[in-house]
């Protein structure tokens, strides 16, 4: 996991999820062109998070329930965010196992509310439906806000980039919008918090 180093605390923060399996890989290739793209917009503190990294720890969490730290370093960060950019490789016309397990060992409210631009790699073009019709429906369940642009890059974009420069740009333009919109202070929830207007000593309501 790799941080930018802070500069202010009103300073913007965006985490980086990319779950490419090799490396280097071109998931993580499409991450750190879509993180430059948005970076040229909004002045924003990067944190990237390589799955492949968090293997391990994110199977043993889902066996034990217990996060291991490098692991929740990353869902802390995640939690803290004010926008984020999720990368997956497409498996079998979907996400990836290792994409889905992080999403599963998450809190199911940590991305609510949470501005969120979502790619994909992969082989053929025939797969780039993948992004609206697996991943986007996944963040919605969510309650994410997923901005409208989602980037899927083939095998022959990288030869051939004028397209994919255009969806990368507009889909950086959208999410540096949401993100320099965001309110982190009202998006974050404490899922130990008490509810709203309950008292200790008189109980629920009490004034």
């Amino acid at each position: 996991m790799s941080t930018d180093a802070p500069t202010s605390p009103d300073t913007r923060r965006l985490v980086v999820i990319s779950a490419g399996l090799s490396q280097p890989s071109s998931t993580r290739l499409l991450a750190d062109r879509l993180t430059a793209a948005v970076q040229t917009r909004s002045d924003a503190e990067v944190t990237v998070i390589e799955l492949r990294d968090l293997a391990h720890d994110i199977t043993n969490n889902l066996l034990t329930g217990f996060a291991a730290p490098k692991l929740q370093q990353a869902i802390d960060a995640l939690t803290g965010a004010d926008g984020a950019i999720f990368v997956t490789p497409i498996f079998t016309t979907s996400y990836s196992g290792l994409f889905k397990s992080f999403i599963d060992v998450l809190d199911p409210d940590a991305l609510t509310d949470l501005p969120v631009l979502i790619g994909a790699t992969g082989g053929t073009e025939r797969h780039s439906l993948a992004l609206d019709y697996t991943i986007r429906p996944l963040f919605a369940y969510l309650h994410a806000v997923v901005v409208p642009t989602a980037v899927y890059a083939a095998s022959s974009d990288w030869g051939a980039e004028a397209g994919l420069v255009d969806r990368i740009d507009r889909a950086a333009a959208e999410l540096s919008t949401a993100l320099n919109a965001s309110d982190r202070s009202a998006r974050v929830r404490d899922p130990f918090a008490l509810p709203a207007g309950f008292s200790p000593v008189g109980g629920f309501g009490a004034q």
